[in-house]
């Protein structure tokens, strides 16, 4: 049975054609599916339970695909909501769907699942050898686990099908693959897997597989056989080059995926140009396995103040290294002195703005900048002890001499105070998958009925 999937975007939150939507809306799609986050930007989403995406920008295209929905009359689905699928991100989505189906009017059957994992739950399958590690991971244990945040596993396409089981309007995932919620619907109507899978993997990141990446609107059309690819903003066309090159894309293999419960192939995937818009795509396969989930976690890493300062002077914007180097050394004195902390008990790095702050020693591009900006980071045990120390630096920031018996120099700050606390720092704590014996046995669906 063929399977029509629309998706508006790569990701909810980054804007896309409103005319492409139109058309997609026109073309009878069996479907409307959106990611809503992922790991991309860092553990800061994870750990603290937050939106990386703005609510407002959120709730506006929210609203659009709220009112295709109606007109279409599919059902609508969001992948990992709020950037990273907690728990707390799934009720923020849900939240701004019922707000916004009081305003247009809408009765609504809502579908949320949820993927967030309680570390006595996670301990309990490490005990019974059902969580094996990733490459790279690091250790765990009872405690490592109780320290941890936010942990969710990611569901594939059988929790997404049991949400939509359900006859819901709107279905608000937790942490999903992003292939999950396009894969979900083509499976469960019995559309070739294979496809289903490579498909979805193509659509993922919407208009990201076209010649106009930004236009966000794309149409898959799944069947026996393969696939089906077209971007429907004006001027964007897919071509095979485009759509198979995505396979690379956040991939470390580009013909093999994995996803819960077995693995994508696309080693003898056939990709034809229909015409100069669309591409046809056949012979991926799908090779089931166990049924694993990806687990990830993340917790509090340490708490961090930051300081600002920018170098003009022409001695030391030729000397900055030097100078950071001589400033970190005096600080770490300083701070052992009057704090008595060892250089082990806190972190306190220097990073050059307009010199190496994004590669550091790696950096290769010579010359001399007209100024430089000088960030300095303090990570500590708590956020008492970052600004005490961010304080007790900042003079030396804005004054330390490069030489003795330099006259104090006085370097730019651009705002005052000149420290900044930023409050907890994440990391990632897991890069696991577990074992599930039952697919939805780490998961739970919950169906709300709102009246307009």
């Amino acid at each position: 049975m063929a399977t029509r999937v629309l998706v508006p975007s790569g990701v909810l939150g980054l804007g896309f054609d409103r005319e492409a939507l139109a058309r997609g809306v026109a073309a009878n799609p069996d479907i409307i599916a959106i990611d809503g986050g992922s790991t991309d930007s860092g553990p800061f989403s994870l750990g603290a339970g937050q939106s990386k995406y703005s609510r407002a920008s959120t709730k506006a295209e929210w609203r659009a695909l709220m009112q295709a929905r109606a007109e279409a009359g599919v059902p609508l689905v969001i992948g990992t909501a709020g950037t990273c699928g907690a728990d707390a991100t799934v009720d923020w989505m849900y939240d701004i769907t019922t707000e916004l189906a009081a305003e247009l009017g809408q009765s609504l059957k809502i579908a949320r699942l949820y993927c967030s994992q309680s570390p006595m739950s996670v301990v309990t399958a490490l005990n019974e050898t059902r969580v094996r590690p990733l490459t790279p991971a690091p250790e765990i244990s009872a405690l490592e686990l109780a320290q941890m945040s936010n942990i969710v596993a990611l569901a594939g396409a059988e929790q997404v099908q049991a949400a939509l089981d359900t006859g819901a309007d709107v279905v608000i995932c937790g942490r999903t693959t992003d292939t999950a919620i396009i894969a979900a619907l083509p499976l469960q109507r019995g559309d070739l897997a294979g496809g289903a899978w490579h498909g979805a993997k193509i659509a993922e990141c919407g208009a990201l597989c076209s010649t106009n990446p930004t236009s966000g609107v794309i149409m898959v059309d799944f069947d026996a056989t393969g696939f089906t690819v077209e971007p429907l903003a004006e001027g964007a066309c897919c071509t095979p080059h485009s759509v198979s090159a995505h396979m690379l894309y956040e991939n470390s293999d580009p013909f093999i995926l994995y996803e819960p419960g077995g693995h994508l192939d696309v080693r003898a995937a056939r990709y034809t140009a229909l015409d100069e818009r669309r591409v046809r795509v056949e012979g991926s396969v799908w090779n089931p396995e166990a049924y694993t989930v990806k687990l990830e976690g993340a917790k509090v890493a340490g708490y961090q103040t930051t300081i600002l300062a920018t170098l003009r002077a022409p001695h030391y914007v030729a000397h900055a290294r030097d100078w950071v180097e001589q400033l970190t050394a005096f600080l770490q004195d300083d701070i052992r002195r009057k704090m008595a902390l060892e250089p082990e008990a806190y972190g306190l790095e220097f990073r050059l703005i307009g010199v190496d702050s994004a590669l550091g020693a790696l950096e290769n591009r010579k010359g001399d900048p007209v100024e430089v900006g000088v960030l300095g980071i303090v990570t500590a045990p708590t956020q008492a002890i970052a600004a005490e120390i961010g304080k007790l630096i900042n003079p030396w920031v804005l004054h330390y001499p490069l030489t003795k018996g330099e006259e104090l120099p006085t370097f730019a700050f651009p705002y005052s105070p000149a420290t900044t606390d930023r409050g907890a720092l994440y990391e990632f704590a897991l890069n696991h998958v577990m074992l599930l014996e039952d697919p939805m046995s780490a998961f739970r669906i919950v169906v709300t009925e709102i009246a307009a």
